[in-house]
């Protein structure tokens, strides 16, 4: 028997979108008609068994194309991508909710999905009924969702509320039950889709957990989530898609590599707009001779020039994010609360060059979200990834190894200040 559990051979999906010409100082009379028009076009479609869509010029859009991939028993794959790529499409194929209008797919199990919160679940139903129905949904029998129950309402912590209409339920309590349903009933595929964006951080944890343990189990789990460190905590293996085309299919720290190298470049060049009292107008990341550069030195200080153009005489200060590969946070500066510096009153253009203290960050990629702010403490322009940079080699204390973004321990290399003291230890008198 087959390893391989999901494969999709030159996958594609096509949607008609319509759009309307019709503007609003159109006469009465252009309106009838193209109303006329729309109607017998809609009636057309009707009989040829096509989908009715709204507006009066019809488009095609390709929200998948020749995706191809193969996924084995047991793993754990992301899908990553921006907004709009196709993630929760190519799970609505794989769990047979669309057709794929091109390819083919094959699905080797029984599959759970959870594409939203609450999904096959009904509003007037009880908890307790809705999880006998998501069951049955699922292929499940009676016999198997009883075994589960008791696992599945302790999980999700709404026991209290069980008998309850799941329409009164709130949001977190409804994702609760949703995915501890999903996740505990015996499926060979698990779907998940944004769970993990509802929810406080104890449940969050609660429900990466939860899959770790279904993935040690030999099931296999596909995820799709913005957030990425979940993303590279959870998963081996990375899918990411890009205005429905796959363009990286492997481990998951290369493809999140991939994927924030494309949300780069999609910033690239932009307008970076301005503030109500200010303007950041450019960032740089200097050299040790002045020189803009996009590399830094790990145990170097940190040289930034900011040039910000002021329309008033509010003092401006500036609030600096240092974030890693991942876009997670690593270090903050602000220069109003830590040093109370602000830059000249008047109004006019002004270059601010300024040092930040050395760090020792991992090999890999960095940026710096860069604010204005003017006081007291108001966020007045805020630009994200203003500033670029990457880290060639860490080697702290000189020797031969490269500290490593992907090597999971951190990106900051903490240094010892003086020799480690070691004192013998007393007898014990015990």
């Amino acid at each position: 028997m087959s390893d391989v559990v999901i494969r999709a051979d030159k996958l594609g999906k096509r949607f008609i979108i319509g759009h309307n010409r019709l503007h609003h100082s159109a006469i009465l009379g252009e309106a009838l008609v193209r109303r006329a028009r729309s109607v017998v076009r809609k009636g057309a479609d009707m009989l040829r068994g096509r989908a009715v869509v709204e507006g009066d010029v019809l488009e095609e859009f390709w929200a998948l194309r020749d995706v191809d991939f193969e996924i084995k028993r047991g793993e754990v794959v992301s899908i990553i991508g921006r907004n709009g790529a196709g993630k929760t499409t190519l799970l609505k194929i794989l769990s047979r909710i669309l057709e794929p209008t091109s390819g083919r797919v094959e699905l080797n199990g029984r599959v759970a999905s959870l594409l939203e919160v609450g999904t096959g679940f009904h509003p007037e139903l009880t908890g307790r009924e809705n999880i006998f129905l998501n069951g049955a949904i699922l292929g499940m029998t009676r016999r198997e969702v009883l075994s589960k129950f008791d696992e599945i309402v302790d999980f999700s912590g709404v026991e209290k509320f069980l008998d309850t209409p799941v329409k009164r339920y709130s949001v977190g309590m409804y994702a609760r039950l949703a995915f501890s349903v999903a996740a505990h009933l015996e499926t060979d595929i698990l779907f998940v889709d944004e769970v993990l964006a509802v929810g406080d951080a104890e449940f969050q944890k609660r429900c990466l957990d939860r899959m770790s343990e279904v993935a040690s189990a030999g099931r296999t789990v596909l995820f799709v989530s913005h957030n990425l460190a979940a993303v590279t905590a959870l998963t081996r293996r990375g899918i990411v898609l890009k205005e429905g085309q796959l363009i990286f299919d492997g481990p998951v720290e290369a493809a999140v590599a991939q994927y924030s190298l494309s949300l780069a470049k999609g910033k690239a060049g932009r307008e970076w707009g301005r503030g109500r009292h200010s303007a950041i107008v450019s960032a740089d990341l200097l050299d040790p001779h002045g020189m803009p550069t996009d590399t830094y030195e790990p145990g170097t200080p940190f040289r930034l020039r900011i040039e910000v153009e002021t329309m008033d005489t509010l003092g401006i200060g500036f609030d600096l994010q240092l974030r890693d590969a991942n876009n997670l946070p690593v270090g903050y500066y602000s220069s109003s609360t830590f040093s109370k510096m602000t830059l000249p009153s008047q109004p006019g253009r002004h270059v601010c060059t300024f040092n930040l203290q050395p760090l020792f960050l991992a090999s890999g990629d960095y940026s710096f979200d860069l604010s204005a702010v003017s006081l007291p403490s108001v966020v007045d322009h805020d630009v994200p990834n203003a500033i670029v940079f990457n880290v060639a080699t860490c080697s702290p204390g000189g020797i031969a190894f490269d500290f490593n973004q992907n090597y999971g321990d951190g990106v900051i290399a903490l240094q010892l200040d003086g020799p480690m003291r070691i004192d013998p230890k007393s007898p014990s008198t015990d």
